[in-house]
């Protein structure tokens, strides 16, 4: 069996960018039972116009101003720091729109390489302070990535892809998901937030099962 788990996310949320980490150590405890990752978007923030806004004007919207949200930065810096990640948000000077983020991240999973495209994008914008609303950023990563930037290029350009991604995103709204990251496993099993290694260990041990009974039974 291979156990299909569904990340549902976006690149500019923190506790994404700890929670795949965690994800990742919880598939490391438990070598023996195969799994399969599938990245599905989310807009964390889908007020935030396409072409970007500063980080600034960002956080005094949603936070009241930057000085109230570095209390919060602290904590999720430490987080990040204990799963071996490096939050620096004062090395973030753009809040970009994360929809052709989401569509990159589609197109690598054309190749089998949507996580390392996901990982590049959450590098890029939570330890680098890459401007992810950049289009030069963002071919630059895809290519990094192993996706050919002339095509890429002309794929940012056009449409492709912004409906399928949009319609995913609400799909996910739609389900009741009002929180990332939110893992999906066995298409049944949901755990809310940025779980442990050891607690998402468990949940795949109990997906797994349930997909074993299941099999039995059939």
């Amino acid at each position: 069996m291979t156990l299909p788990i569904d990340m549902v996310s976006d690149v500019v949320c923190p506790w994404c960018f700890i929670g795949k980490r965690r994800l990742e150590k919880a598939i490391a405890l438990r070598p023996n039972i195969p799994v399969e990752m599938h990245f599905r978007p989310y807009f964390l923030n889908p007020w935030v116009p396409r072409e970007g806004m500063s980080r600034d004007a960002y956080l005094t919207a949603k936070f009241g101003s930057p000085e109230r949200y570095r209390a919060i930065a602290q904590r999720v810096s430490d987080a990040a720091a204990a799963e071996g990640l490096i939050y620096a948000p004062d090395r973030i000077t753009r809040q970009p729109n994360t929809l052709d983020c989401h569509r990159l991240i589609l197109w690598a999973g054309e190749t089998g390489n949507a996580g390392g495209m996901k990982q590049r994008l959450m590098d890029l914008y939570f330890t680098e302070g890459g401007d992810l609303s950049d289009r030069d950023v963002l071919v630059e990563a895809a290519s990094a990535s192993g996706l050919d930037g002339a095509e890429v290029r002309r794929r940012l350009a056009s449409d492709r892809d912004v409906e399928r991604v949009e319609k995913e995103a609400e799909s996910a709204k739609a389900a009741g998901i009002d929180g990332v990251p939110c893992f999906i496993l066995d298409g049944a099993l949901a755990v809310q937030g940025a779980q442990t290694p050891d607690h998402l260990a468990q949940a795949i041990d109990r997906a797994a099962h349930e997909y074993a009974n299941r099999q039995a039974a059939e």
